[in-house]
């Protein structure tokens, strides 16, 4: 991976395959509870198989059958994730279930082939205002579907 610093900006590049590592939250200055979620998504697409252990928060690990219904291998035991990377992750509709665990079936949906909805994105615009100007400013293909009598739905998928 490259890294590069400028002015008021990282450049980050991915130059050769993600590989497996093991993450376990922490109070400060440890690994933030609040980026697990987004960490596992990314870590289901890495070579090998990773361990994520949750220590500061029961039951953070509500977004994994989301996860899996887009076809990661996910085992989750009591406060560990066994994370066995996949080649790829496939489109499917998923519900987001609070703020972090949004962020990362955005993650997950951008990542994935294909076509994915998600629905209860009220969670999601709670806490990342103009997600989605802000992905499309970087390329994604993701956009909001008003379902009339019901909550909103972001759709995403790539090319």
């Amino acid at each position: 991976m490259e890294v590069e610093e400028r002015e008021d900006t990282l450049l980050v590049r991915r130059s050769e395959p993600l590989h497996q590592t093991n993450v376990k939250t922490m109070p400060y200055p440890g690994f933030p509870t609040d980026m697990q979620p987004q960490m596992t998504t990314v870590l289901s697409l890495a070579e090998g198989t990773s361990l994520v252990t949750e220590s500061v928060w029961n039951n953070r690990y509500r977004y994994v059958d989301e996860l899996k219904r887009m076809g990661a291998s996910i085992q989750v035991d009591d406060k560990t994730a066994v994370v066995q990377g996949v080649d790829y992750l496939t489109g499917a509709p998923i519900q987001a279930c609070d703020l972090r665990a949004g962020a990362a079936l955005v993650i997950a949906a951008l990542a994935a082939k294909g076509e994915s909805e998600i629905s209860q994105v009220q969670y999601i615009e709670r806490g990342y205002e103009r997600i989605v100007d802000k992905l499309r400013n970087l390329g994604a293909d993701i956009r909001v579907v008003e379902e009339p009598g019901e909550n909103d739905q972001l759709e995403a998928h790539i090319g």
